[in-house]
């Protein structure tokens, strides 16, 4: 399922400026006016019936349509792959700006959800009693889509980030699991030092890793009230994450390999990727692209910054959104209600998705379910004990899409040599996403 989550692929934004400001509110029908949206309400249009569109690429929603459809016969669903991430994000806004084609459910990774909302494109969902879902879904997915007191998305899914690794590789060379940074910089300088082909992960600049990275560490660089946003890369947290990653560039330690291409599956088939620091969607991507390694990777705790330390960040996941332009609301709450918080979430879980509810998570069977790829380790136990413990307080940008789009250009340029280093390459990211924030119009702090 590597499609759904991959923050580090998503491509140039192309949300204009008119968009992001101006925004685009459409019909949201008369509910809102008619004060918030009950149960009953839900099961009577459920009852009634209709027709939806859902723009998704997630996989595991194909059953949970095809399941729902069979437990509400009156309602159609077409389920339409409008593209991955930015693709469809930009076929979204086209349509919203045309003025029809706009689908009545939209899949939007959290990331991406402050720049639709800041918009007035996205649905604000507490009057149809989203706020009575608090307790079902872990901290980290239920902050992510919320902007205020206002909420513009029903979790999905969510990426805790652990540590993936190939045991084979790491007890060739004799090489303990890293608990911290430190010891992770040591594992990767002793793995290269043994065999010059083993890098110990690859990154060749990844906007999505980054900021998470920094997150983990406790950094904040972006500030946001409404229109007025702050960029600052100079914060503690940021100078503690790009200090470590530096050594692992200046040591030439990582793989100059890049992520999700046919080479990057090779390196983790043969051993010389030898881990992964990611989400914990990542299970099923193993089981499907690196079948060479089956029995070889295990799981651990993202390694921490001080030992004894138990925080991590969340590394993509998506929500479903209703878009503000779309019908028949109250119909496209219940389908997205029962796709995250219903029969669906636990379809969705027995299928590969990584759940953002805690039921999911806190059953006996998720988390004793054995994982023949990682050698019958129960990773689930790893996983959801990370989802736990997601720091807090983390803000995404406005115009994330549009920033993560420019890393490469700017922050990323710290992984081709030529004297620039990440501190400064992320520099020159707030500049850019300074510029571009003055120039849609932000208040720049």
């Amino acid at each position: 399922m590597p499609a759904s989550r991959r923050t580090l692929l998503l491509g140039a934004a192309s949300l204009t400026a008119s968009l992001l400001i101006s925004g685009c509110t459409g019909d949201d029908t008369s509910e809102k006016a008619q004060g918030n949206v009950s149960d009953a309400d839900l099961t009577a249009a459920l009852d009634k019936g209709g027709e939806l569109t859902v723009w998704a690429w997630e996989p595991t929603l194909k059953k949970v349509v095809a399941d729902f459809q069979t437990k509400y016969p009156k309602v159609k669903v077409n389920l339409v792959n409008a593209g991955t991430g930015n693709d469809q994000y930009t076929a979204l806004q086209n349509a919203i700006k045309a003025g029809s084609g706009v689908p009545d459910v939209a899949q939007v990774e959290y990331y991406a959800l402050p720049q639709f909302a800041l918009a007035k494109s996205l649905t604000d969902l507490n009057p149809y009693g989203f706020g009575a879902l608090q307790s079902t879904f872990t901290p980290g997915p239920w902050s992510s889509v919320h902007a205020g007191a206002a909420a513009y998305g029903l979790p999905m899914d969510s990426g805790p980030m652990a540590l993936f690794y190939n045991k084979e590789v790491f007890d060739k060379h004799g090489v303990a699991v890293p608990a911290t940074w430190d010891e992770y910089v040591a594992a990767a300088q002793k793995l290269h030092a043994a065999d010059p082909s083993v890098y110990i992960t690859s990154d060749t600049g990844d906007a999505g890793f980054t900021t998470s990275m920094i997150w983990q560490a406790g950094g904040r660089p972006y500030t946001v009230d409404g229109t007025k946003v702050g960029v600052n890369f100079a914060d503690p947290g940021t100078q503690k994450f790009t200090a470590m990653w530096q050594k692992l560039i200046d040591g030439k330690l990582l793989s100059p390999v890049n992520g999700w291409s046919d080479a990057w599956y090779k390196g983790l088939g043969d051993g010389t990727i030898a881990s992964l620091v990611i989400g914990a969607w990542m299970p099923a991507n193993l089981e499907s692209g690196v079948k060479a390694a089956a029995g070889k990777w295990r799981v651990a705790p993202m390694p921490q910054w001080e030992a004894g330390g138990k925080a991590t960040a969340e590394n993509g996941g998506s929500s479903l959104a209703l878009p503000a332009a779309g019908g028949n609301k109250t119909l496209a709450y219940a389908f997205s209600r029962y796709a995250t918080v219903g029969d669906g979430a636990q379809s969705r879980a027995d299928n590969g998705a990584f759940p953002a509810t805690t039921a999911q998570l806190d059953a006996a069977a998720f988390k004793n379910k054995e994982f023949a790829y990682f050698g019958g380790q129960k990773v689930n136990e790893v996983l959801a004990q990370a989802a736990g413990q997601v720091v807090p307080g983390w803000t995404y940008l406005p115009f994330q899409v549009y920033a993560n789009s420019v890393f490469n250009d700017t922050a990323g340029k710290a992984y081709l040599g030529g004297g620039v280093t990440l501190q400064n390459g992320l520099k020159a990211w707030q500049d850019s996403s300074v510029k571009y924030g003055k120039e849609q119009g932000f208040t720049i702090q």
